[in-house]
């Protein structure tokens, strides 16, 4: 059976995006930017909403992510990827599959079946329905050291108290920290 995970970073308090979408506020800098293209080593597929896959294929696959992210970006733009939206037809970023109706039926089909583990990255509403759902197998959260004062919440929406249990925590030099859970 397949494992579904999910990360997200957030304000210390618990925006994962800010006005406007805003995520200019996370720090991925070096040990961050580290983190990242080693936790994507991993081969997992990628999921996402079509509003953060929007985001990433605007960015992961220009020359200006390469420069300045090159690992990270050969491992974004090599990873497998799906991304559930009921308005999107096709996705040109390449390794990339669209996804449209039941996402919560489509996901327990693919834990059922054979391939990699999936990772969720972003994707509020992704992670609340399936956390409401019960998919999650892990939740990895990198909390930044700012707070936003608005914006949207990790779990806006979620029907069903979620409750975790803190598997380990890493601590970045830029203050970030890192939380991994599990469903309790």
């Amino acid at each position: 059976m397949r494992k579904l995970s999910a990360f997200v970073f957030i304000s210390i308090d618990g925006y994962f995006k800010g006005v406007n979408n805003d995520i200019g506020w996370h720090k991925h800098g070096g040990d961050e930017s580290e983190f990242s293209a080693e936790s994507l080593k991993t081969g997992n597929t990628l999921l996402f909403g079509r509003v953060t896959y929007e985001m990433m294929a605007g960015f992961w696959p220009t020359p200006a992510a390469m420069e300045s992210l090159p690992m990270v970006a050969t491992g974004m733009n090599r990873a497998d990827k799906i991304v559930f939206s009921s308005s999107m037809k096709k996705a040109d970023w390449k390794n990339t599959k669209v996804v449209s109706g039941n996402i919560v039926d489509e996901v327990k089909k693919m834990k059922a079946g054979k391939g990699s583990d999936m990772t969720i990255l972003g994707s509020g509403s992704i992670i609340t329905q399936f956390a409401d759902a019960g998919l999650i197998d892990a939740i990895s959260i990198m909390v930044d050291p700012v707070a936003l004062g608005k914006g949207t919440a990790i779990f806006s929406g979620i029907k069903n108290q979620l409750d975790l249990k803190l598997k380990d925590s890493r601590v970045f030099k830029s203050g970030v920290v890192l939380m991994n859970y599990e469903p309790q």
